[in-house]
């Protein structure tokens, strides 16, 4: 078998708005604007500079149905310039860009094929020095925005073939949670198809859940929000003349999305706490090596500051502060470079009161009851569900609430559970201390 390389995208979601980020500076907003597009150009550049044979994108290529006629464009400029490189590139659709989807149709360079979405289709894709057949590349597009059936079932190994087989899918492998079950499969379903590399797109983060056969998810090129934390990007794959397959992954996000999390339990005063906060936006800084950061911060533990950080007064002032020293940075230097800037975006509590919570629990107390129904509600999941269920049903009159709601998971439900126990006992501490100060 001939040696050969390629490239696994998926999930490019090119111009995504970005709703829902209030307050950045218009640079900062036409930069994060702009990032599905940068990294787009980044894939071609690393497409053409390590000289792969071909390039697969598994589905979501556009953020939505109705793709803007500037997405377009873009994306043929890039298909445009692979083709200029000699770089064929096989693409699937998926439930964001579906086949049925109502956007103009641009033509497409000759070096791109577009999988159907009745049946798996496949390509002979060879390598570009010699044009010697190096691969049998099978895929198949959602033709509407929701597949249900399991279509990963309808792909099968030519058993004639002695080519290398990739199969381009975009779906949801063994039920993962937080995404939509569309065009549902097992690892197991992948694994008796006889492919040698299942090239998958629609889940944002990357995992490798096989590796004979490869099955394989490469995220996101560009991280949206901060359900996308981390560094995004796709995979170079190299097959040697044995059949052997090595994957290198290549960052290609401009934009790089963190959660930090700091402890609250070693600090004593509000002073303390800015400063820590503002150490670990300086790390960042540092860290970012050539991205735009944003950052969510989480405190946690219990300490004095619990107070502060519950009642969201402080946050929220500290919160502003940081944000105006950002955007007062880019105001004075139009030069300045915005891999340089980071933007906080929120701050976020799961702390507690500095008390002794084991001896509270054992208290024959309604505060001490309350502790002992909250650790009951976190390890029991039936338990956790109807008091969830129970506090939220007031909002269930409203659609655009009840549609958020349903789609809480276990994590977004514990976390629930713990803030609320944490809330409450903390008004009952006061009280007592209201009390006993009378």
């Amino acid at each position: 078998m001939p040696a050969f390389r390629f490239i696994h995208a998926a999930d490019l979601h090119l111009d995504t708005p970005f709703a829902g980020m209030s307050g950045l500076p218009d640079r900062l907003r036409r930069h994060l604007q702009e990032s599905t597009f940068a990294a787009l150009g980044d894939l071609v550049d690393l497409a053409i500079s390590s000289e792969v044979d071909f390039v697969v994108v598994s589905g979501d290529v556009y953020d939505a149905s109705e793709s803007s006629l500037r997405a377009q464009l873009r994306l043929q400029e890039a298909w445009n310039r692979l083709a200029c490189a000699n770089i064929p590139v096989y693409v699937i659709h998926g439930n964001h860009d579906p086949l049925s989807s109502s956007r103009l149709r641009l033509s497409l360079p000759r070096n791109v094929t577009v999988f159907g979405g009745s049946r798996p289709e496949s390509a002979t894709a060879v390598r570009r020095t010699d044009g010697q057949p190096v691969a049998v590349v099978s895929g198949i597009s959602y033709p509407t925005a929701a597949v249900t059936e399991n279509t990963a079932l309808l792909f099968r190994r030519d058993p004639a073939s002695p080519l290398y087989h990739i199969a381009l899918l975009h779906a949801n492998v063994d039920g993962q949670e937080g995404h939509d079950a569309y065009s549902p499969c097992s690892l197991k379903d992948l694994r008796a198809s006889g492919y040698d590399y299942w090239a998958l797109g629609h889940i944002h983060k990357r995992q490798i859940l096989s590796e004979s056969p490869w099955v394989v998810y490469p995220g996101n090129l560009q991280g949206r929000s901060l359900k996308e934390t981390g560094p995004k990007g796709c995979y170079l794959v190299e097959v040697d003349d044995n059949g052997e397959t090595s994957l290198h992954f290549r960052e290609l996000d401009h934009v790089r999305w963190t959660e930090l999390s700091i402890p609250i339990g070693e600090l004593a005063t509000e002073e303390a706490w800015k400063e820590r906060v503002e150490e670990r936006m300086e790390e960042v800084r540092g860290d970012l090596s050539g991205k735009t950061g944003i950052v969510r911060f989480t405190f946690t533990g219990r300490g004095p500051l619990h107070a502060l950080l519950q009642n969201g007064r402080g946050g929220h002032d500290l919160l502003a502060e940081l944000q105006r020293r950002e955007t007062g940075r880019l105001d004075a230097d139009a030069s300045l470079p915005l891999h340089s800037v980071v933007w906080p975006v929120g701050f976020k509590a799961k702390t507690g009161p500095d008390i002794d919570r084991a001896r509270l629990a054992e208290e024959d107390s309604f505060l001490g009851e309350l502790l002992r129904l909250t650790d009951r509600a976190l390890s029991s999941g039936d338990l956790r569900d109807e008091l969830v269920d129970t506090a939220l049903t007031p909002l269930m009159d409203n659609r655009h609430l009840r549609e958020l709601l349903k789609s809480l998971g276990p994590g977004e439900r514990r976390e629930l559970i713990e803030q609320a126990g944490a809330l409450a006992a903390s008004f009952l501490l006061e009280e007592d201390m209201r009390g006993g100060s009378d």
